[in-house]
């Protein structure tokens, strides 16, 4: 079949099939003459999936170099070669022009005459993109060629007669029947991967597996057809560690640091690099063929793979798990990477991280330390920064704000204090270990019976209304696995919530080492630290005098300090052969803070 193909034997007028060996000959039909040339040609390979062996790049190669043989079309070789290979591509998702390789011939018309494909679906997948395909080639006056057309048989289609509209015509007719081809291929694809999306273990390919899996053949004992999800042991070990530093309350920031340093891919790339998909510098091929630099680990995309239910090895679809008819979630994985104990308890270590607000009216980008801690002890009010750059920052009493008057306002260097409360601070609870509390969330069935319930209820209104057997018989079988599943759920065992103290192997020094400004406010804050500031007497503006202030600190951490304020004093004790203090007796270590300079 030619199609509307203008090729022909010289001295005839009417358009004929090319035949191998021979030359190719054709005619100007607005002088009427006619010549032999050898055409230059474009060979066009496209591949969706790179692992689709039935339409492999070779098989492409060898159908198209036998239709260019036959039409007098040369490639040629080495570094010269017109090839365009466009693999990993789609045809529905991406036209010719936007194509790595197609659409850089497709911008130099003037390089080459020909473009040859091995079928109709290489090129173009919808109406639109073949009428712009056509469109082109009539402007540039281009002949495009499919090795294997309808029925087997070779298509030529020649737009370098602009006198004749055959060809485009032709080309958007067959257009057409591909872009309805596609949308049933759609739909079969659809339609199967909402069957296999029900079928435990069985995962669908196609794409990327969830970071922490991989695709592997399902093993005999689960039927041994089709593909599932293993636990990916490098990405596990990077989820282990993830999990190992979260328990240690290290900040998501300074994991996601540490993971960039030692050059783990993210999840956005890490099956691209598994695959190989990365040029010579490291950037990662999308399916496009465009390259872009590697994602980075963010504190957001840890905290978002760590609340991800897939750790569980459940199948999830448009961002929910996936039921069967009893409404448990079906598995994807032979094995999920953590159990729901574990999940659960990860879950509720990230909620322990966020911290409410606490209505202190603290402005959390404030420079001042002591910010809601240092207080005025002539009239009690807090004291606030004062810092205009051109002489040393101090906190001042300020009552007119209030409304009121101090008796004895005060100002003192904000330096000396910020250093003063500091060493006060860390050398009281400096040594404490840090613990936290997360709170394991219980289970209560009875928000899902009664959802289930009412579901149940609606259902039961829709009795009768059936017309057809095979519509009573869906109708009975959602009512018996709504009714399997109340019963089900009916027998579980509501479960308390608990609370779980946890040691993160650091200490408050480590913390305020590692934390900013507002980060250390908080934490005075939450220890209970309050600093009461005397009026200053002549001649105290060269170092602190600590007779101006009062440290006191009486949250949470008072009890702990305490005790080890007890050992350390016991220690003393025991060092210099004193008698140990009474049983039951409180000793605080009392020591004077060393005096802190600082020039004026």
């Amino acid at each position: 079949m030619v199609g509307a193909s203008t090729l022909v034997k010289p001295g005839s007028g009417t358009p004929s099939v090319p035949t191998g060996g021979m030359t190719n000959t054709t005619h100007n039909p607005l002088a009427g003459t006619a010549y032999a040339e050898t055409l230059r040609g474009v060979r066009c390979i496209r591949l969706s999936v790179l692992t689709d062996e039935t339409t492999s790049p070779e098989r492409q190669r060898e159908a198209d170099d036998i239709a260019a043989a036959a039409l007098g079309i040369d490639f040629v070789e080495g570094d010269v070669l017109r090839e365009a290979v466009d693999l990993d591509v789609s045809a529905s998702k991406i036209g010719p022009f936007d194509r790595p390789q197609l659409g850089g011939w497709l911008t130099r018309p003037d390089a080459f005459d020909a473009l040859v494909f091995w079928r109709f679906d290489r090129a173009i997948r919808s109406m639109g993109d073949m009428h712009e395909l056509a469109k082109w080639a009539r402007e540039h006056r281009k002949m495009i060629v499919f090795a294997e057309g309808i029925g087997g048989g070779r298509l030529v289609f020649d737009f370098r007669n602009p006198m004749d509209p055959m060809s485009e015509l032709m080309m958007l007719m067959l257009a057409f029947a591909a872009q309805v081809e596609s949308q049933n291929i759609k739909d079969r694809v659809s339609g199967a991967q909402a069957a296999m999306r029900r079928m435990p273990l069985r995962w669908a390919g196609g794409g990327k597996p969830p970071y922490g899996y991989m695709p592997i053949p399902m093993p005999e004992e689960h039927g041994g057809i089709g593909w599932t999800l293993t636990p990916d042991p490098d990405a596990v070990e990077v989820i282990e560690y993830i999990i190992t530093e979260v328990i240690k309350d290290t900040p998501l920031s300074l994991i996601a640091a540490a993971l960039n340093k030692r050059g783990e891919p993210a999840p956005l790339d890490y099956w691209s690099i598994k695959k190989g998909r990365v040029d010579e510098e490291g950037n990662i091929i999308s399916a496009n063929g465009k390259t872009r630099k590697r994602a980075k680990w963010t504190g957001a995309n840890i905290a978002r793979l760590l609340r991800n239910p897939n750790l569980l090895g459940w199948k999830i679809h448009n961002g929910v798990p996936v039921r069967d008819e009893n409404g448990i979630p079906v598995m994807a994985a032979l094995k999920g990477i953590l159990d729901r104990a574990e999940f659960d308890r990860v879950g509720a270590l990230l909620d322990a991280r966020v911290k409410p607000r606490k209505p202190n009216n603290v402005r959390s980008d404030s420079k001042a330390l002591l910010l809601g801690v240092i207080h005025c002890a002539g009239c009690g009010g807090r004291m606030y920064m004062r810092d205009d750059g051109r002489q040393a920052a101090i906190y001042h009493c300020t009552p007119q704000t209030r409304g009121e008057t101090c008796p004895r306002r005060t100002a003192i260097r904000a330096s000396w204090v910020d250093d003063y409360v500091e060493a006060r601070f860390l050398k009281i609870a400096g040594k404490i270990p840090v613990r936290r509390v997360i709170e394991i969330p219980g289970y209560d069935p009875q928000p899902e019976i009664a959802a289930t319930a009412v579901e149940f209820a609606e259902h039961q209104k829709q009795k009768g209304r059936q017309k057809s057997k095979a519509a009573q018989a869906e109708w009975q079988r959602h009512a018996d696995a709504l009714d399997v599943r109340l019963a089900e759920l009916e027998g579980r065992e509501k479960t308390e919530a608990r609370r779980e103290v946890i040691t993160t192997g650091r200490t408050y020094a480590d913390e305020w080492a590692d934390t900013d400004t507002a980060g250390r406010r908080s934490m005075l804050a939450d220890a209970g630290v309050r600093l009461d500031v005397k009026k200053g007497k002549a001649g105290g503006w060269r170092k602190l005098d600590t007779r101006r202030v009062k440290f006191t600190m009486a949250g949470e951490l008072d009890p702990a300090a305490e005790a080890v304020t007890i050992a350390a004093a016991d220690v003393e004790a025991e060092i210099r052969g004193d008698a140990p203090p009474a049983p039951g007796s409180k000793a605080r270590l009392v020591e004077s803070a060393p005096e802190l300079s600082q020039a004026a």
